[in-house]
């Protein structure tokens, strides 16, 4: 029955991507390159709506749950969709990720363990939500980088803990898939768009948030530490070059490699996702066999990932310069 239930779901998902593309071209909903693009051609965007949609079928088939985080992420889905569609102040946009967090925090019990701690993950959800949109410039990453994360915490969700009901983390999935099936090619029929990139930033936040406040390891956030490493690693860089941070570049590794190395989007894709998996596959095991061992891991992991990535970033950076 769940399997029919499962395929229902997939199908509907993929019927409404492609209803948003009707609308997308009716409304010239597009991602038109520019001096900063990655890409070269005009693309459809916001297709990363499905993330969204994903949520609100998942609650319409199976029930929804978690109030605070459904409003949550409406709220910043809402408002990254229309940024799309027209740019919006950035000042708008922190102001209401900030109020959509707090009602993210509120779900996750926070506030009764101390408004210190709110503070603080305040400020490091607000972190993953910026540096995961900025991580989405070439086709495949953001989708694919995602599906690796969440089968990670859909295996923590089986093996060792229960962070969300049993059906949430499949759909959120076949909404990646759907996403995938139209996004992970060399020519994209659309691109993920704010409302793609920061809606399931918002939503592996709310699972990995979960995770910490029932087993209070902060060490699974290693399962975004691909991403964590280049995302604060390009910002550090740029603080150093006085640099507006908020302002679009071509200065993280993976556009490095995809446009000085020239190395094709979908294998520097396929880079993130497989070093990744190798980092969140290890930590599943650690975690499931040897859990005195999770935060160890966690640090020598970075500590790995750094070192891979300095001599690349200094490597391909040098062919930017030059030009």
């Amino acid at each position: 029955m769940i399997d029919w239930i499962y395929g229902f779901v997939l199908l509907l998902l993929f019927v409404m991507e492609n209803i948003y593309f009707k609308i997308a071209e009716r409304y010239k909903i597009m991602d038109i390159p520019n001096e900063r693009s990655s890409h070269h051609t005009i693309t459809l965007r916001g297709g990363g709506v499905i993330f969204y949609l994903g949520v609100l079928v998942y609650g319409l088939t199976f029930g929804f749950f978690a109030p605070w985080f459904l409003c949550g992420l409406t709220l910043v889905a809402v408002v990254s969709f229309m940024d799309d569609m027209h740019p919006l102040s950035a000042k708008l946009r922190l102001l209401v990720q900030t109020f959509a967090l707090l009602l993210l925090l509120l779900q996750l019990g926070v506030h009764e363990v101390s408004w210190g701690y709110v503070i603080v993950a305040l400020f490091v959800c607000l972190a993953v939500l910026n540096i995961y949109n900025f991580m989405d410039g070439i086709n495949g990453i953001t989708g694919g980088y995602s599906l690796v994360v969440l089968l990670a915490l859909w295996g923590i969700n089986a093996w060792v803990i229960q962070i969300a009901p049993a059906g949430f983390i499949p759909v959120v999935i076949l909404s990646l898939l759907v996403f995938n099936f139209y996004n992970f090619r060399t020519r994209a029929r659309c691109f993920s768009g704010d409302v793609g990139a920061v809606a399931i930033a918002f939503i592996l936040l709310f699972l990995l948030g979960t995770f910490i406040m029932r087993t209070g390891e902060i060490s699974v956030l290693i399962l975004l530490g691909v991403y964590g490493v280049d995302g604060v690693l390009t910002i550090i860089h740029r603080l150093m070059l006085k640099e507006n941070i908020g302002q679009p570049h071509r200065k993280h590794l993976y556009q490095l490699l995809a446009n000085e190395a020239k190395i094709p989007h979908l294998s520097v894709s396929f880079f993130y996702m497989a070093t990744q998996a190798l980092v969140g596959g290890g930590y599943l095991l650690v975690l499931k066999y040897a859990p005195a061992y999770t935060l160890f891991y966690a640090i020598v992991s970075l500590v790995v990932l750094v070192a891979v990535y300095l001599p690349l970033r200094r490597k391909y950076y040098a062919l930017l310069e030059e030009k």
